[in-house]
């Protein structure tokens, strides 16, 4: 594995310390079942990149993103956002660390019955008092901010739409949108395109890649197309059987890597294939 953190330097030159956005240390865990869905897993994201975690179903993935917010609950390890350690932090404190956490999800998560300018504002729940959320009342800045992160997103003209009139990349869309009115300093994206076709697929990659760039914050997704990753990802890291065995940028995914991720497949022929149709 060879991907490696950037080192920050003053005017000088000299190199100084730094605490990375996120560092996962030693994550590991057990179901009550016994099966081991994380073992041990290190990681470290210190910049604005994209960051796609591929891997076998069962491999760990969802259960990786998900301990980050504990949606579920590691068994042992530390997640350390901006230095906060998020595995000890009590019912309070976690629920405001999970304000600084962008949460993305193949289902879309939106309430059906509200608008899409209402499923984006929800974004802002955890900033507003118990009165306004109840009410979906919000300042005029959060509503400024949601339309012009649906013109960004490209659905300009549909906040009065209903969420279940909506397209799935539509709806994948606004659950961008919910989650950037959040102002993370990180996105989690949970196998976001599973239910897109490919076109679809590529646009939700190409809309996400850019947002990073533009604002600086890193995004991790969990997601099964490896043409998708190796093409639209700056990082790529591979579990298998909860274990972290592959980190480095995609130009290094080799066929042979994906052999020891997956099996022992032949990937050189539907790999090309896919990228010779995308």
């Amino acid at each position: 594995m060879g991907y490696a953190a950037a080192p920050l330097s003053d005017s000088t030159g000299a190199v100084k310390a730094s605490v990375p956005l996120l560092e996962i240390q030693g994550l590991s865990k057990v179901y009550n079942t016994g099966r081991k869905a994380l073992d041990n897993v290190s990681l470290v994201i210190d910049r604005p990149q994209v960051v796609a975690m591929i891997g076998s179903s069962g491999a760990g993935k969802s259960t990786c993103i998900r301990c980050i917010n504990r949606l579920v609950e590691p068994t042992s390890g530390r997640i350390l956002l901006n230095g906060q350690d998020v595995v000890a932090l009590d019912r309070r404190e976690l629920r405001l660390a999970r304000r600084r956490i962008g949460m993305i999800f193949q289902e879309y998560n939106l309430v059906e019955r509200l608008s899409v300018m209402q499923n984006v504002l929800s974004g802002r729940l955890g900033y507003v008092g118990l009165l306004s959320s109840l009410r979906y009342r919000f300042p005029p800045e959060d509503i400024r901010a949601a339309f012009e992160l649906l013109d960004r997103v490209g659905l300009a003209g549909y906040h009065d739409r209903r969420a279940d009139a909506l397209s799935g990349g539509q709806r994948q869309r606004v659950g961008i949108a919910r989650a950037l009115m959040q102002r993370p300093d990180l996105l989690l994206l949970d196998e976001p395109t599973a239910s897109l076709d490919p076109k679809t697929s590529r646009q939700i990659m190409l809309l996400v890649g850019e947002l990073v760039a533009e604002r600086k914050t890193p995004a991790i997704i969990n997601i099964h197309d490896v043409a998708l990753a190796k093409a639209h990802a700056d990082r790529i890291v591979a579990l298998k059987d909860g274990v972290l065995v592959f980190d480095d940028i995609p130009e290094n995914l080799t066929d042979s890597a994906l052999a020891a991720i997956y099996g022992d497949e032949d990937w050189a022929a539907p790999h090309s294939m896919s990228e010779a149709g995308a």
